[in-house]
């Protein structure tokens, strides 16, 4: 009688696991690094319509030096002309002292540390493309590496935006030190403020515009999440929903903001309006 009542359970069981085999190898995505279709223990995945791959995949594939600090989980990978960095929980790559967005972030999957494909292939002067019925990520480097940072950012630019996102936002949320530095960015392009980073944080108008222009922590040193901020911002980044202003309702000495214009959001300490 036992084995009568088990035999099914078995059979049920086994049946249950050749369906999950099946949907685990159709749900596999592999990679091509320029026509090299890699070895099978690297997968790429897919996580809000974004496609990851390991970064030893490339480290392999191009070759170079790839570390990893276990302390930070941070991975570094340094091949001719490219030197890349990407740390597990964080929504950026560096590369070339470039900061390049990660929407969905950075993360460890089946212990390797996964990528954003389109950034890697930003990041080697590349292009990468998803094929959806094959479920191929396919990468093909550029002639030459991103331009490095020193290069591409405005150094007075990023000298004032991670300087007001510091003394504004320190301690804050990467999402929200962003927003800050949208902020002024909005400014800048808006004809109703000054046309310079500079111009808009110094700006007395209608009275001085931030606090820490008063306090004097704007010549303060930023710190090196605000200055990645800043390079973010000046990179395009844009979460601001169009905010132009901005303030902590705990520490504001005035409620004008909040009485006369339209509320967008709050990240951390900080609430956002048009």
């Amino acid at each position: 009688m036992k084995k009568i009542i088990l035999l099914p359970a078995f059979l049920l069981l086994l049946a249950f696991m050749l369906l999950y085999t099946s949907a685990s190898a159709a749900a596999a995505c592999t990679i091509e690094l320029d026509g090299h279709a890699m070895d099978g223990q690297y997968r790429a995945v897919i996580r809000e319509g974004t496609a990851y791959l390991p970064i030893r995949a490339a480290a392999d594939r191009y070759g170079g030096r790839l570390t990893w600090d276990n302390g930070t989980r941070t991975a570094r990978w340094t091949t001719e002309g490219l030197t890349l960095v990407a740390r597990d929980g964080t929504c950026y790559i560096e590369a070339n002292g470039r900061a390049l967005y990660a929407a969905q972030g950075i993360f460890v999957a089946d212990g390797r540390l996964m990528i954003p494909s389109r950034l890697l292939a930003r990041a080697m002067g590349g292009e990468a493309a998803w094929e959806g019925k094959t479920r191929k990520v396919t990468i093909r480097a550029g002639a030459a590496s991103i331009q490095d940072g020193g290069s591409h950012y405005d150094a007075d630019a990023l000298w004032w935006l991670s300087r007001i996102i510091s003394a504004e936002s320190r301690g804050e949320p990467m999402s929200g030190q962003i927003a800050v530095g949208n902020v002024v960015l909005n400014r800048v392009a808006d004809p109703d403020f000054p046309n310079t980073i500079y111009g808009v944080i110094f700006d007395r108008k209608h009275g001085v515009q931030f606090e820490p222009v008063l306090n004097g922590t704007i010549y303060a040193e930023p710190t090196a999440e605000a200055v990645l901020a800043a390079k973010l911002c000046l990179e395009g980044v844009d979460i601001s929903r169009g905010s132009m202003y901005f303030y902590d309702p705990v520490k504001a000495q005035s409620s004008w903001i909040g009485e006369n214009c339209t509320y967008v959001m709050t990240i951390g300490v900080h609430r956002f309006y048009i």
